[in-house]
Order: structure tokens, then sequence, then C-alpha cells
């Protein structure tokens, strides 16, 4: 989630954001939280535009953190 946070503020550009998505373990993960980084993930393979790839990241963010 802090990587999350940090591509937000800027701290973070995509190939980073994209790296560590592909070498995250979401095995441990429920349906909804790996589906949101699969998302994710997919968004960032197909160069979505800033402003799309920042609701996906704070669609991510929600999932994550609530668990779902």
């Amino acid at each position: 989630m802090n990587l999350l946070s940090h591509w937000l503020a800027g701290h973070v550009g995509d190939d980073e954001l994209r790296r560590e998505l592909a070498a995250a373990d979401t095995s441990t993960f429920g349906t909804g939280e790996r589906q949101a980084v699969d998302e994710l993930r997919a968004e960032l393979a197909g160069g979505a535009a800033r402003g799309d790839l920042e609701r996906v990241v704070r669609e991510t963010l929600e999932a994550l953190a609530l668990g779902t």
C-alpha cells in the first residue's frame, strides 16, 4: 500500500510500480484484493493514461485497506 501511495504522490514512477506489482505475491489476498491488483497490472501493461491509472490505484488501495 505504501508503494501505491508513493505513486499517487509522484514519488515513484510507472516503471517501478509495474516492477513491484509484477513481483508481488497475491496468493494470500482475498478475491477482491487480487482482482484489484490484477486490474491495476493490466492497466499499467496497457499504457493507460495517468488519470485512469490514478482511479485504478485508488480503487486498489481501497480494496487492500478494506480487505475485500
